[in-house]
């Protein structure tokens, strides 16, 4: 079957259309349904199946900028940094450009990491296969040291959120030794505690807690008489797109890493490199908006990467994927591109297409969207607070997650009171786990060598060029560093 024929083109347009709505709620996330998915397909023709688990890849990456940008509760954890200024964009009667111009650039993003997935795939999983523990111990690392971009005008605040969150990513199992941490011999903790039951508590309850102090406040009136971005808009933020694309194929293309890194990372670029912004970031500037919207969308390409050329998953969807090419026979790795590289292409044509879908179905629809940011507060609030619910109790059928989630949305509430970032937290929660595992295994492949694993971190180029990257962001975060940066003392040196 040709990615051509018409059964194949509903497939995919069903599956982006439906992938973005699912994006757009809260704990209903990608991972789940691709896996459900599996279910229902695992006895039809292998590129069906392939074709619509492609396109709710697509569009459920996407769809959670939505409700990122109108309710501030991410749908995706590859969201989060969207929340950032999509939110205050909402706030300020933007949501509709908002949501236009996210959907131009997540395009952009998708078929550039497209792009590389057809043109470079062996070359780029060949890179990504040299990446050591202790090269995902250092990207874990300099995630972690994007919390000064996060952080407001408190580095000490937001130092504090962030090692919050590494505490929060750290309860359960221990994953090398399956001991309890910080469980305090309770059961339901040795599962751990559920990311997206900790984002959707910051953000969303937290959020929705902190506007009961403006009740009485009408929703704010949003202008959508243009949705699509004018072109010298598009044109504007181009460079700054494919910069973030860039990022998001390599680090999608990372096993194990996947959008939700990707987008924090080129946020923290586009906030160290875009010297005029339309807006300070963090109050509604689009170039917090077009980073990690490109990075997250350029990343479905990247993960399909090492899928499809090493038989390593690059997140958990391409990790499911795996799965449903082994229902029908097939095997990842370096021969299924010899074997059947049709297949390859068929997958290829398949993005091309649910990408082409993607920019239909992104741009219909916001008017009605927009609306949910024009409710009163009265109303509104409780929606936030139901859908938060239901999103979370749907992750795991678990009423232990929901009372995470409220509990951790009243602690948001009180930190945003005294003015703490909740952004440093979820960084926390998510890059906490990558780097103890990365630690222990880097460890250990020195036989626990202290003096061993830093050699290894300046001998090796790839870590080498990491840890500079490491000292340089650490540099940049200190006093001293911003008086060398002042136009006075430059030009004095």
């Amino acid at each position: 079957m040709s990615w051509t024929d018409p059964s194949l083109l509903g497939l995919i347009a069903a599956g982006t259309f439906a992938g973005i709505y699912i994006g757009a709620l809260p704990g209903l996330s990608v991972t789940m349904a691709v896996s459900i998915l599996i279910s229902f397909t695992f006895t039809w023709d292998v590129n069906a199946a392939l074709a619509l688990m492609g396109g709710v890849f697509c569009g459920g990456v996407y769809g959670g900028s939505r409700s990122a940008i109108l309710l501030n509760i991410p749908g995706t954890p590859a969201a989060v940094a969207t929340a950032f200024d999509g939110y205050p964009l909402a706030k300020l009667g933007e949501a509709g450009k908002a949501i236009g111009v996210s959907t131009v650039v997540s395009v952009i993003g998708g078929y550039l990491g497209i792009l590389v997935l057809a043109i470079a795939a062996p070359m780029v999983s060949e890179v990504a296969l040299m990446f050591a523990p202790r090269d995902y111990l250092l990207l874990a690392i300099i995630g972690l040291l994007l919390v000064g971009s996060l952080s407001g005008d408190s580095l000490a605040k937001g130092l504090f959120a962030a090692a919050l969150g590494v505490i929060i990513g750290m309860v359960g199992l221990d994953p090398l030794t399956a001991e309890g941490r910080f469980t305090f011999g309770l059961v339901p903790l040795l599962n751990g505690i559920s990311y997206v039951a900790a984002m959707i508590g910051f953000f969303g309850v937290a959020e929705a807690l902190f506007q009961i102090r403006q009740l009485g406040t009408a929703g704010v009136k949003q202008d959508v008489s243009r949705i699509l971005p004018a072109w010298r808009t598009v044109f504007r933020f181009l460079p700054l797109s494919i910069r973030s694309s860039v990022i998001g194929v390599i680090i999608g293309a990372l096993p194990g890493t996947g959008g939700d890194i990707a987008a924090l990372i080129a946020y923290d670029q586009a906030k160290r490199t875009v010297t005029n912004p339309s807006r300070p970031f963090g109050q509604g500037a689009y170039e917090g908006l077009v980073a990690p919207e490109s990075a997250n969308n350029a990343a479905v390409g990247g993960t399909y990467i090492p899928m499809l050329t090493l038989g390593i998953p690059g997140d958990a969807v391409t990790a499911i994927m795996i799965g449903a090419l082994f229902i029908h026979g097939l095997k990842p790795g370096p021969l299924l591109m010899v074997e059947t590289p049709h297949l390859f292409w068929f997958i290829v044509g398949g993005l091309v297409l649910a990408n082409s879908f993607l920019l239909v179905f992104g741009l219909t629809g916001i008017r009605l969207f927009t609306r949910v940011a024009e409710c009163p507060r009265g109303i509104l609030i409780p929606i936030i607070i139901l859908l938060s619910i239901i999103g979370t109790y749907s992750i795991q059928n678990s009423m232990v997650d929901v009372y995470w989630m409220l509990a951790f949305g009243i602690l948001g509430y009180f930190l945003k009171v005294y003015r703490f970032e909740l952004g440093p937290i979820i960084l926390g929660v998510i890059l906490g786990p990558l780097m103890d595992v990365s630690f222990r295994r880097a460890i250990l492949s020195q036989e626990g060598s202290t003096l061993g694993l830093l050699s290894d971190l300046v001998s090796h180029p790839i870590s080498a060029a990491l840890t500079a990257a490491a000292v340089l962001l650490v540099l940049n975060q200190t006093p001293l560093w911003r008086r060398l940066r002042r136009p006075g003392r430059v030009a004095a040196l």
